[in-house]
């Protein structure tokens, strides 16, 4: 009984002991904790976008030591700048081709490769290495397959009997040649964020469909499928969207803009601005009227689904 009772003291003495010294703990070493990572982030993001919306106000030329601010006159020339618009018109239907295909293409495959018994694995790996590739070798390789003299698609179609298609010199298609190159770069990393969205969903759901009367696989997959894949959808559209917007390599190595300006898109005419003509304080101002495009299509993107979501 004596052990009992000295030895149960100390078993609570310990636990309380740690609890009084948690609480001592300064609120300061927290911070001190956190304090790396967001230094990091303000030096890294939150301050090159300052920089960059001071830039857009001044009238600053790359290489030069003095400059001017001018307020908002950078942003009333591009309201009257005809290149600007046309960049801004081709990205939007850039945009527009490849988001919905990417998607589609996406889920198609992660639905087709998910069923799979055997050599699942093989497929999506198959699936996922345009992701891997490097953007310039990518390029190289797509002017080639779809050049309009040497390229193999076109000896197809003319061993075919058929005319020859010259994607990139005909201002009709450049940009829709342009937007199926990122369609399949962008498919498999969207089959992979599917696949994990699928394999989420339990199967008993499929087997109480099929007991009312949901028998056919297209029925199951809009019925069952489709609604419990909205947080990967909205997840998949967002980023999507945002990495169409960004389309710079594949025009910079393929077209430069051409044929006579069908694929000047806004990025590659900020890096014009900047760069070539070195109008810098004009070129920032076209980043922040990108970067505004981006923040609210993905807001907008985020509040329409998101009503239509099953989380």
């Amino acid at each position: 009984m004596s052990v009992e009772t000295t030895g149960a003291p100390r078993a609570f003495a310990l636990p309380l002991r740690r609890k009084r010294l948690g609480a001592e703990l300064p609120g300061w070493i927290a911070y001190a904790l956190a304090a790396p990572s967001m230094i990091l982030l303000c030096l890294l993001m939150l301050l090159p976008i300052a920089v960059m919306l001071v830039m857009s106000l001044t009238n600053y030329r790359f290489g030069d030591l003095s400059y001017a601010f001018i307020g908002v006159e950078n942003y009333l020339d591009l309201a009257d700048d005809r290149t600007f618009w046309r960049a801004l018109s081709n990205t939007f239907v850039y945009v527009a081709i490849v988001v919905p295909g990417s998607v589609a293409l996406g889920l198609a495959l992660a639905v087709m490769t998910t069923g799979l018994r055997r050599g699942r694995k093989i497929y999506q790996m198959i699936f996922f290495l345009p992701v891997t590739a490097t953007v310039v070798a990518m390029a190289t390789v797509w002017k080639y397959l779809l050049h309009g003299t040497i390229g193999p698609f076109n000896l197809v179609l003319q061993s075919l009997g058929l005319p020859a298609i010259d994607f990139f010199s005909d201002p009709d298609l450049a940009l829709t040649g342009l937007a199926i190159i990122n369609i399949w770069s962008l498919a498999g990393f969207n089959m992979v964020l599917f696949a994990a969205g699928l394999t989420a969903i339990p199967s008993e759901l499929y087997d109480a469909a099929e007991v009312d009367g949901l028998s056919e696989p297209l029925d199951r997959f809009f019925s069952v499928t489709l609604p419990l894949l909205g947080p990967t959808t909205l997840f998949v559209i967002v980023t999507s969207t945002i990495t169409a917007f960004k389309v710079f390599d594949t025009v910079a190595v393929i077209t430069r803009g051409g044929p006579r300006g069908s694929t000047d898109v806004l990025l590659y005419t900020t890096y014009l601005e900047g760069f070539s003509y070195f109008r810098m304080g004009s070129a920032a101002a076209m980043t922040v009227v990108f970067l505004a495009i981006i923040m609210v299509f993905a807001l907008l993107q985020t509040w329409v689904l998101d009503k239509k979501v099953h989380y």
